[in-house]
């Protein structure tokens, strides 16, 4: 297993509430999902036990790039096209109110501090213009940058900055979240690994484990395609060269600078995406050594 520099934060124990017996509600999973999901529960009266293999926030959720964007998946202007400019526009408002929401619950975990889509070629410089005229139009924020300071400078094409976006310090951010659904009454169970659904003394069941199902529901298993992200931490640079993070490649390259001023760095899954389609936790010499040339580079972390 690789470690997180984000999970190696230290954190206070958890409040501790044990539920007895049969619960309404029993999560499998204790990353950013089952505990936002937990929390809801607890908060509205439920009786709630979350079940987490490792430590809260021990996948996915503590293990990323630290991004808190708007949006989906696809460019806004593709998004018009494919859902109609309608629903594409309720979607990404709703995903602004979402980071708002989340900027009240995560507290310092989350900084808002904008987000630059970098063009790495003309190709996406085209296609980031596309989306910047389409967010433009619809009255969104945002700005166009044909000039880019050092190290951008002569090295990307242009880019998008979204000022809506934010950084994340993630583990902090789902521990958080986990304390308030204990606080709320919710029984959260770390290092309690659930082999058979068979087993939980719950009414209902929320499966809230991502890439990680592990055979416990064979249709999650068909549907979901587990997919590895790595990424890298530096030792603290000398100057602050990133004030917010950054994606370019459509998102397959993207970093930020932490506030102790180390570089996190992921991306470049497209090189072995074969090899990427994996809930292993390991890391690939072909993929960091792309971003770990310096030895300056202290961790590495796979999700």
């Amino acid at each position: 297993m690789t470690s997180s520099y984000w999970l190696a934060e230290e954190w206070p124990r958890l409040p501790e509430s044990r539920l007895t017996g049969r619960v309404e509600v029993a999560v499998v999973g204790g990353g950013v999902t089952g505990c936002a999901c937990a929390f809801a529960l607890a908060a509205a009266g439920k009786r709630v036990r979350l079940h987490e293999a490792r430590e809260i926030a021990g996948g996915a959720s503590g293990r990323n790039g630290g991004f808190a964007l708007r949006g989906g998946a696809p460019a806004y202007d593709e998004a018009r096209r494919d859902l109609a400019p309608e629903r594409a526009q309720r979607l990404w408002r709703l995903t602004e109110r979402y980071l708002d929401r989340l900027g009240e619950l995560a507290g310092d975990a989350f900084r808002r501090t904008g987000s630059l889509r970098l063009a790495s070629d003309a190709r996406e410089k085209s296609d980031l213009q596309a989306e910047y005229q389409a967010l433009r139009a619809d009255g969104f924020a945002a700005e166009w940058r044909d000039e880019l300071s050092d190290p951008l400078a002569g090295r990307f094409e242009g880019a998008i900055f979204h000022p809506h976006d934010g950084s994340l310090q993630p583990a902090r951010w789902v521990r958080r979240l986990a304390a308030r659904a204990a606080e709320a009454g919710a029984d959260l169970r770390e290092g309690q690994r659930v082999e058979s659904l068979d087993s939980l003394e719950a009414e209902q069941v929320v499966i809230a484990t991502d890439g990680y199902t592990h055979g416990l529901l064979p249709e999650l298993d068909e549907a979901i395609t587990p997919t590895r992200g790595q990424v890298i931490a530096t030792e603290p640079l000398e100057r602050r060269l990133f004030p917010c993070p950054h994606y370019a490649r459509h998102g397959y390259a993207y970093w930020q600078q932490t506030p102790d001023d180390r570089l996190v760095v992921g991306g470049f899954r497209d090189k072995t995406l074969d090899l990427e389609q994996t809930a292993e936790e390991k890391v690939m010499p072909l993929i960091q050594g792309t971003w770990s040339a310096s030895p300056r580079s202290s961790s590495a972390n796979a999700r």
